[in-house]
């Protein structure tokens, strides 16, 4: 018996107080989550109400900056004339 697929992960460290990771410890446990778990529903629910948020033709792009230009993809905004 083959076992479903799993979707493709990106897989980083993350750094964080060791308040905070308890806090999300426990919520994650009355959520019946992991702390990884909880911490990528989470990121996706505000990534989800920035992009509602953002009036048309002002979202930021997640695009990579050209080579050796100093701007970032968090300061770049999308230029509707192209």
């Amino acid at each position: 018996m083959e076992l479903p697929a799993m979707k493709s992960r990106k897989s980083f460290l993350l750094r964080m107080d060791p308040r905070l990771y308890a806090d999300l410890e426990g919520w994650a446990e009355q959520e019946m989550r992991s702390v990884n778990g909880q911490i990528e529903f989470l990121l996706s629910q505000a990534v989800h109400r920035h992009k509602h948020s953002q009036p048309e033709g002002t979202q930021r792009s997640s695009q990579p900056a050209p080579a050796g230009s100093t701007e970032s993809a968090a300061t770049r905004t999308c230029d509707p004339a192209g």
